[in-house]
């Protein structure tokens, strides 16, 4: 499979997967949000922080959306392409008898609150359904991460449970509320 890359432009965000040239970009962003992004994820060893570990991670991430096992887009700001404002990522494709992933993201701090990532998962929704066919975008939040749970209401994402100890953050087991999108436009993939 040769896929074109993907480059999604709404009005104010553009999203892509990022090349060789945005690592210092990458490990920025990451950096300046480390003590956000650790309030819903375990923080991050010293070696995620370097050129290398981005290097590779870039170059995975390109294997995995051309042999569609994953896309992982990074949201750049639309006036300013070099501005990174987060990321939305699918991935753990399956295929088969599910054709589903699972959707994760995030936003810088500096961000929040002005609707870009309602704009950026729509454009990346629309094009996991209509390009990469997929039938089923899962999507989980803590019950404490209110604006993430109104984030999937408002993209008509319906909860489906709640799963307890399901995710391992900061050395303990947290509770997740389990949310599905399924694309009614779906086709079975020409053979």
């Amino acid at each position: 499979m040769n896929r074109p890359w993907p480059h999604l432009c709404g009005e104010r965000v553009i999203l892509r997967l990022a090349t060789e040239k945005n690592v210092p970009q990458i490990i920025a962003f990451y950096r300046d949000n480390a003590a956000h992004l650790e309030t819903i994820s375990s923080p991050k060893p010293n070696s995620f922080y370097t050129t290398e570990f981005w290097t590779q991670k870039v170059r995975s991430s390109h294997e995995d959306f051309q042999i569609d096992r994953s896309c992982n887009f990074f949201i750049f700001d639309i006036a300013d392409d070099c501005m990174l404002l987060g990321f939305t990522n699918f991935f753990s494709f399956i295929r088969g008898a599910f054709h589903a992933c699972i959707l994760g993201y995030g936003l810088a701090q500096s961000a929040q609150g002005k609707g870009l990532m309602t704009e950026s998962l729509r454009l990346a929704i629309d094009f996991a359904f209509n390009e990469l066919n997929l039938h089923r975008i899962m999507a989980n939040h803590s019950p404490t991460n209110v604006r993430s749970g109104r984030l999937l209401r408002r993209l008509n994402f319906l909860p489906e449970g709640y799963a307890r100890d399901y995710l391992l953050v900061h050395n303990e087991w947290q509770d997740q509320v389990l949310n599905a999108l399924t694309n009614p436009n779906w086709k079975p993939p020409q053979t």
